[in-house]
């Protein structure tokens, strides 16, 4: 059994007639009659009973007609679907966030307009660390991350530059700085820094070592924070000061602030990263839709305090 055999007796069970059943489905009578015959011999009897001028469904025609109109109803969905999928409209993409990249703002706009433009692309995101999503990247767990970079680049592993996100002071109301509109690195040279372990943000961490040496002094290492957004609370809490990304100061706990840099700004560049052969239409829709945008120093800084 084909499924034009479902299509013919379809064609011939709603026409009621073997010469317009025919016409319609683009083929002669003789060729159609004998394809209902071979499908009745198939099924072990009569599908129409054959009139002067027409012909009806038999009990046997009367069962096969809505299973017949459900197979072709399901294979023409199946068609749909993996036409879909073969233009990257359907389908799904696991996206990893990694350091609270996804406070950056262009990032949940980005991902906002990508479900409106394909609404039947499900999108399934997962938050961990920059390290740990790049493994995640080579074993195949995940399709797509949004990771802090400078790092070293695993084999096979593509990055595009997303954003060039500033950073900004974390420090506990009450500090001697918290007076200024603007506060230099190197008035914290006595204070104790909370930093992310180097193993899953090494590009955070290093680029804090470096925008404090570059002031001229090493920060004192204090208590580390399991997570970028355990920062602000352990601020607040006393532990000490630390530089976050700019829109990390979305985060807000009474006890802390956010205060611009003053002098040289560090940044923390954000990357999209994926494999260099992903095999998926969707996936290269979602790079498609990237904003690549590199704003100036101060484009997403907060306002002091």
């Amino acid at each position: 059994m084909e499924l034009r055999h479902l299509q013919y007796f379809i064609a011939v069970a709603e026409e009621r007639h073997f010469t317009r059943a025919a016409a319609r489905v683009g083929i002669q009578q003789p060729p159609l009659s004998l394809q209902i015959r071979q499908l009745e011999a198939e099924l072990g009897g009569p599908l129409f009973v054959r009139l002067p001028r027409d012909v009806v469904l038999t009990e046997l025609g009367e069962a096969f007609l809505p299973e017949a109109r459900q197979v072709l109803e399901r294979v023409a969905r199946v068609k749909r679907r993996m036409q879909q999928i073969s233009r990257g409209e359907a389908g799904h993409i696991r996206i990893g966030f990694a350091g609270a990249t996804y406070f950056e703002p262009s990032i949940p706009a980005w991902i906002r307009d990508f479900r409106a433009r394909y609404p039947d692309v499900q999108l399934h995101p997962q938050q961990s660390n920059t390290a740990s999503l790049l493994t995640a990247l080579v074993d195949e767990a995940v399709d797509v991350a949004f990771v802090r970079t400078p790092f070293e680049v695993p084999p096979g592993i593509v990055t595009v530059p997303v954003v060039d996100e500033p950073m900004v002071l974390v420090l506990p109301l009450g500090h001697a700085m918290c007076a200024r509109e603007r506060v230099p690195l190197a008035a914290l040279a006595h204070d104790e820094f909370i930093l992310l372990p180097r193993e899953i943000s090494p590009a955070l961490y290093d680029r804090t070592i470096a925008a404090c040496e570059l002031a001229g002094f090493h920060p004192k290492l204090g208590q580390e924070a399991p997570q970028i957004t355990s920062i602000v609370p352990m601020v607040a809490a006393g532990f000490g000061v630390s530089l976050v990304p700019a829109s990390v100061s979305q985060i807000r706990t009474p006890g802390m602030g956010f205060w611009s840099i003053e002098g040289d700004v560090p940044h923390a560049p954000i990357s999209l990263a994926y494999r260099a052969e992903h095999a998926s239409a969707a996936l290269d829709r979602f790079i498609a839709m990237s904003p690549s945008r590199v704003p100036d120093v101060g484009d997403s800084a907060p306002p002091p305090g």
